[in-house]
């Protein structure tokens, strides 16, 4: 199944109503839904099962996560973990969701996804977003699982087949290896998948091995040869091509916009954003006051922002800062911007 056009427009008025209409500075444009941190595997470089060890047996109800949806008001939903589909109520949250014709991402490492197509239906309004580190091998190091690989993309045909829209996310650590990264896309290509999302992992403070992360002028470097535009005309990229100028280090972003990913978790909207969560809060207005953000967004306010370069927080800034650029808004419409503005973190 092809991306929606309906994405792009539903996501196009939304974003012009809340800014010239309603005036309103700050505004989810995707909801980021955690109902479980629990997960099937322990990946190295996830901050998710350390920094909620102690509350890791907890979950939200279907019912926790629409009313979370309804607060934010944003078109589309993004939901992760932990991992999703060793969550009991998905299906029920899915199909709830796709009933208000909410766009809706489910991240999934892909190794319980087969159970999970019996009680969802493909539609136009949901997709799976299947995490991919490499081929084989590689991925599976990745992962700290041997075997994963094989099953997730196994899962992924069988999605396709049965006319799921499916899509890969893809996070850059040390040692990522440009080749291999590029040949796994090209796969995800030709299989019919609608893009491979990519970002940089985080350095979370929780994570005991620190090397695994990369330094901001490190990623650049990556990012030169892995999204070389002459070595990926090939690769359907999800990602916008503001964003992807960002990350090769072709353009400058002073700061991040996260307070349009929000996330909610089994403690509450994680405030100030989907990396950090220096406090939890019930009330989702709260992440969106002037005196959050002269805390956080980059390095000179919050050292922990120094190396941070996520499509959650820097994605949906090109396309907020595209308002006054009408080269730049030319840029996202020939991308397709709208119909992927950042709509998941990995």
């Amino acid at each position: 199944m092809a991306r929606p056009v309906e994405l792009a427009v539903r996501v196009g008025w939304y974003l012009l109503k809340n800014k010239y209409i309603k005036r309103r500075k700050r505004f989810p444009l995707v909801t980021m839904l955690e109902p479980l941190e629990a997960c099937n595997l322990a990946c190295e470089g996830c901050g998710r099962i350390r920094e909620y060890e102690s509350v890791i047996h907890r979950q939200l109800t279907a019912e926790d996560c629409l009313a979370a949806c309804e607060d934010s008001g944003a078109p589309v939903v993004s939901i992760a973990g932990g991992e999703p589909t060793i969550w009991p109520h998905l299906p029920e949250l899915v199909n709830k969701l796709v009933e208000r014709k909410k766009f809706v991402y489910v991240c999934t490492n892909a190794l319980t996804m087969g159970k999970m197509m019996k009680e969802i239906p493909p539609t136009k309004y949901f997709a799976w977003v299947i995490h991919l580190d490499g081929t084989g091998e590689r991925h599976d190091v990745a992962v700290s699982r041997r075997g994963v690989y094989k099953i997730a993309m196994m899962n992924a045909q069988r999605a396709l087949e049965r006319g799921y829209r499916v899509c890969s996310n893809t996070t850059l650590f040390s040692g990522s290896d440009a080749d291999d990264l590029q040949t796994l896309w090209r796969k995800t290509t030709e299989m019919g998948f609608e893009g491979a999302m990519v970002t940089a992992g985080y350095d979370y403070e929780s994570v005991p091995n620190q090397q695994l992360f990369l330094k901001k002028k490190q990623a650049k470097e990556i990012f030169k040869k892995v999204l070389d535009p002459a070595l990926t005309k090939d690769i359907r990229l999800y990602n916008n091509p503001l964003y992807l100028q960002f990350l090769r280090g072709e353009r400058e972003i002073e700061s991040c916009t996260a307070w349009s990913n929000p996330t909610y978790t089994i403690m509450g909207w994680r405030n100030p954003c989907y990396p950090l969560a220096d406090s939890h809060t019930q009330e989702l207005g709260d992440l969106m006051q002037d005196e959050v953000w002269e805390n956080y967004g980059n390095a000179r306010k919050d050292s922990r922002c120094a190396n941070c370069m996520m499509h959650c927080g820097f994605e949906s800034t090109t396309i907020f800062s595209a308002f006054s650029s009408p080269k730049d808004a030319a840029a996202l419409v020939r991308g397709g911007a709208l119909t992927k503005s950042g709509i998941t973190a990995g």
